[in-house]
């Protein structure tokens, strides 16, 4: 018992530092490309901004609206950051280096990220605003809606795979990583993923000069804290989902495991890391290139074009596998 809830810390402790610090990321990237500087007050270079950003909202008073469902009101927050948290228990950071190495990997991944939608209408529906619930019905809307979408894009993946086990997806490219092959199945999923986690600019559940931060105008102190962190979390967790299912996960680039030495699984979880922050960094140059599209625009991109696009990749994968007798023994 000790030794997995150190094994947990051991993911979880990293996983709170890197959301930390992805926000003086963000901070620091889009400053350097709109030619400022971003934090550089608080530590050398701001290195302790985030720390101070922390301590602010844990010290700010909570502020409970009146006619507010208290007990889901304080329920939401803490569900959408354990949802967050707990995806992170399937995903192999290394050969070996996974806390429950699931043969439905894929399966449980999807299932949390489309429950987390529950967190966000409860957070709009207990606030009792019409702001918020609207804002939490336009989040419900669009993270279902996209979810058709990514759905599809994995089954291309597990084609070639013929397993849902996110360990057995990335030792298939040892070879090949499937970002080649399956090019437009990974920008469609990148897209897919900036809608599911309301990034710009599909950032329509948080639009600022719409709906004043949307589900969660009506959160203060550590309430919006507990969102903030799990929306970066799981903008990290896409990140990684995106790199296991295109870019070969922790194996190094032109093939193989990694360096058969002591340091392997170091060696092994940088280049997972590397991978990660370059998919990160696409995040935030996206945010600072484009503006938000409207409501309308958003759906019309999936219904019209990213569904029938990805069905239409499944359809072209199987039929390629089926034609050069590739498909796995496991299909």
């Amino acid at each position: 018992m000790k030794w997995i809830i150190g094994k947990i810390l051991i993911i979880l402790i990293p996983l709170l530092v890197s959301i930390a610090y992805l926000t003086l990321a963000e901070r620091k990237v889009l400053g350097y490309i709109q030619c400022r500087k971003g934090p550089n007050v608080i530590g050398i270079y701001g290195l302790l901004q985030p720390l101070a950003d922390g301590l602010k909202l844990f010290t700010k008073e909570i502020i409970i609206p009146n006619h507010a469902n208290i007990f889901i009101y304080i329920l939401a927050p803490i569900l959408s950051l354990t949802l967050a948290f707990i995806a992170w228990g399937v995903i192999p950071y290394g050969q070996g280096i996974v806390l429950s190495d699931l043969g439905i990997g894929v399966l449980y991944l999807f299932a949390v990220s489309s429950i987390s939608v529950y967190a966000i209408l409860m957070s709009g529906w207990a606030s009792n605003s019409k702001y918020a619930f609207l804002g939490a019905i336009r989040a419900a809307a669009q993270m279902i809606s996209y979810e058709v979408s990514i759905g599809l894009i994995i089954i291309s993946v597990v084609l070639c795979v013929g397993s849902l086990n996110l360990t057995k997806i990335i030792l298939t490219q040892i070879n090949i990583w499937f970002i080649i092959p399956l090019f437009p199945a990974a920008i469609m999923f990148f897209v897919s993923a900036l809608a599911e986690t309301n990034r710009v600019p599909f950032d329509l559940t948080e639009g600022e000069s719409e709906l004043v931060s949307g589900f969660n105008v009506e959160y203060s102190s550590m309430s919006f804290a507990l969102f903030f962190l799990a929306e970066y979390c799981h903008i990290i967790l896409m990140s990684t989902f995106g790199v296991i299912l295109f870019f070969g996960g922790w194996l190094q680039p032109l093939g193989g495991i990694g360096l058969i030495t002591n340091w392997k699984y170091l060696y092994n979880l940088i280049w997972f890391g590397i991978k990660i922050a370059i998919i990160i960094f696409f995040f935030i140059w996206v945010r600072a290139s484009y503006p938000r599209i409207r409501y309308d625009q958003l759906m019309a991109l999936l219904w019209k074009s990213y569904l029938p696009l990805s069905l239409a990749f499944v359809i072209l994968v199987s039929g390629a596998l089926i034609g050069f007798n590739a498909l796995p023994p496991y299909l």
